[in-house]
Formats: C-alpha cells, structure tokens, sequence
C-alpha cells in the first residue's frame, strides 16, 4: 500500500509523458524546473520580435530602396504571414509532432532566419552598397532579406501556438499544489512577453 502512494506521488497522474514515451516522473520533470526555461526562451524570442520587427518599415525603406508604401506594404505582408503560420504550426503539433518536438524544429527555423537577418544587414556584399543616405540593393540583396524574414515568420508559427500549451503541460492537473502553479505560470508567461516586448 506505501509504495502504491509513493508511485502515485513520483509520476504524474494525468497520463503525461516524458520525452522518452515513459510515465512523467515528477522529481526529475516539469514544474518550474522546466518552465524557467520557457519563460526564458519566449521573453528572449518576443525581444528578438519586436526589436526587430519596429524598425522593418524604415530598414526596408531606406536600406533596399523601397518606397514607404512598398516597404509598409512588405511589412503587413510580412506580420500577416507570422500571425498565419501558426495554423501550420499548430497542425503539426497535434497532428504529427507534438509540442516539444514542434518548438524545437521551428527554434532551429526561426534561429536560422535571425542568422540569415543579421548577416543581411552586416556582411559585405550582402548589406546593400550605400553613398550617405542613398542606397542601392541588388534583387539578390532584397532576395535574401526577404527569405530570412519569411524564415522568422515560418519559426514564429511553430512556436506561437505551441509554447503557453507546452508550458502548462508541465503541471499535473491531478495534484493540487501544481494546478495552483499552472494559473501561477499563465500569469508569469503574459509578465515575460511584456517584458521582452518592453525591452525591444
């Protein structure tokens, strides 16, 4: 009967399980030991967002010769994607991948984009040539920005609709103290997206 109780308090008692297809054990899995790294992980992906996403227009405009109404227009088209891609996103996880394999498959993705962003606007013969203010991008120049965004909008949409969902499958429904901390992480998780979007 004792040890009955103590298998019931050493897994999770909502069918859960670990990365290995094997009943969640809960000293070694889930609670807040793995939910720092998602409060991180997101807090850090909303900075890289917006810091990124609020000076698109002006980039674009001036940087790839675009005018402000194309340039405006590359951006929406450009949020649109990211706020559409998480249908794609979502499909996979609960359709084929799951949660944990979904957001590291579209981390690399999404990584690889801000790689590609990054160098786009730092490396020689990829950042376009410019005299002062006026700038001249070739078509393989703006053809590369434009694949390392739409790479961060295709990354987006795999961890978007995956990540709150992952983060309160840390918790046990079943055991109370952890079903306080589920509510508990909701709130933590909406304080560090408006945290990395403050800092941005």
């Amino acid at each position: 009967m004792a040890i009955e109780e103590d298998m019931d308090s050493l897994y999770t008692q909502d069918g859960t399980l670990d990365i290995h297809k094997k009943p969640a054990n809960k000293k070694k899995t889930g609670t807040w030991k793995a939910c720092r790294f998602i409060l991180g992980t997101e807090c850090c992906e909303r900075l890289a967002y917006y810091g990124m996403s609020t000076n698109l227009v002006n980039y674009i405009e001036k940087h790839l010769s675009m005018g402000t109404v194309a340039a405006s227009n590359s951006v929406t088209n450009w949020a649109g994607t990211c706020y559409a891609t998480p249908l794609i996103g979502a499909f996979l996880a609960d359709a084929y991948l799951g949660r944990y394999w979904t957001i590291a498959s579209f981390v690399i993705v999404y990584i690889s984009g801000m790689t590609l962003l990054t160098l786009s606007a730092s490396v020689p013969g990829l950042t376009p040539a410019c005299n002062g203010e006026d700038c001249h991008a070739t078509e393989g120049q703006t053809a590369f920005t434009f694949l390392a965004l739409y790479l961060i909008a295709l990354g987006t949409g795999g961890i978007k609709p995956c990540v709150s969902s992952f983060g309160a499958d840390q918790f046990d429904d079943t055991d109370e103290v952890e079903k306080e901390s589920k509510s508990s992480f909701f709130n933590w998780f909406y304080f560090v997206i408006n945290v990395g979007a403050m800092i941005a």
